[in-house]
């Protein structure tokens, strides 16, 4: 399962749009929940073309250079349920990142360990700070719900840490 198909699909769903318009939504609203690049996002867009999950006009207006709107397809629309459904029902073994370092940790003083957890902490206190910062989406609730769960596993690693670098100590 393809989480980058399914978040483009989406963007197609509420309505068409150039490649240009999909970047940028993902840059503006979701950077918190997407790493996605602008490259990634178009070589999607152009396998979707491939699949027959959309499709591509292209527009001209005035003296500016044409560009591709993307539509989603009757066929692009059962992917996306599919990928929609797959993805809720989804349940996975995530290893964090960091996760090796703590394996390894005995290899470094206490005082060390504890200081890099220290800072570790503060880079999630940083991000907690940004996400509780975000305005609630007006239009249904999955994006607030994709934002609260991003606040739950943070708040959920920052007590792991709090309680580590105590042990640390």
């Amino acid at each position: 399962m393809d989480e980058r198909e399914l978040l483009v699909l989406g963007l197609l769903m509420t309505q068409s749009q150039h490649g240009y318009q999909i970047n940028d939504f993902i840059e503006r609203n979701l950077g918190q929940v997407s790493d996605m690049k602008k490259a990634t996002a178009y070589s999607i867009l152009k396998r979707l073309d491939k699949q027959g999950c959309v499709d591509v006009t292209v527009e001209q207006e005035g003296n500016r250079p044409p560009r591709q709107i993307y539509s989603i397809t009757d066929h692009g629309k059962k992917e996306f349920y599919d990928l929609l459904r797959s993805s809720l029902a989804h349940a996975e073994n995530v290893t964090p990142a960091g996760e090796i370092g703590l394996m390894f940790i005995d290899h470094l003083s206490r005082n060390d360990a504890r200081e890099l957890l220290e800072i570790k902490l503060d880079k999630m206190n940083e991000l907690i700070e940004t996400l509780t910062k975000i305005p609630p989406h007006e239009e249904g609730i999955g994006v607030n719900l994709s934002f609260r769960h991003r606040l739950a596993l943070l708040e959920c690693n920052r007590k792991f840490l709090q309680e580590t670098i105590k042990e640390l100590q």
